[in-house]
């Protein structure tokens, strides 16, 4: 099963958080924002497939996320997994993590990597404003 979100990057992408990375669909990004890839999101958790949400809800769950800029110029995935408490009920945003903390905007945790691990060329790309297509996949193992 797969969800695809479609996004564009920001002049104040930075992309150095070391715990999470996230797309959201606001419209502004302030520097502040360091984990934030992407703008004006197409969709959210909220939007996603209850067979999708419900194959998250577990341990077992592997969750892969690819990520893609301007047609896959640039592109790297990170993979975690699912979580039972996992709710999917942001309408604004969604949020890999590296730890097990949920809240309604998680879509994974345990993430091999947060924002700070994508590929500098990457995260350029964003900045210069580049379409993102965020790919979440899921696989009970």
């Amino acid at each position: 099963m797969r969800e695809v979100i479609r996004a564009r990057g920001h002049e104040n992408v930075r992309a150095e958080h070391a715990s999470t990375f996230e797309v959201t669909t606001d419209d502004w990004l302030t520097p502040a924002g360091d984990c934030i890839l992407a703008v004006e999101a197409d969709r959210a958790p909220a939007d996603f497939d209850p067979a999708f949400v419900e194959a998250c809800r577990s341990h077992d769950a592997r969750v892969t996320c690819e990520i893609g800029v301007d047609g896959g110029a640039h592109v790297g995935t990170v993979t975690g997994r699912g979580h039972p408490d996992l709710t999917f009920e942001s309408d604004r945003s969604a949020v890999a993590r590296t730890s097990d903390y949920v809240d309604d905007r998680t879509v994974m945790v345990d993430a091999d990597h947060a924002a700070a691990g994508f590929d500098r060329g990457l995260v350029a790309a964003l900045r210069d404003g580049g379409d993102l297509v965020v790919t979440l996949r899921v696989e009970r193992e």
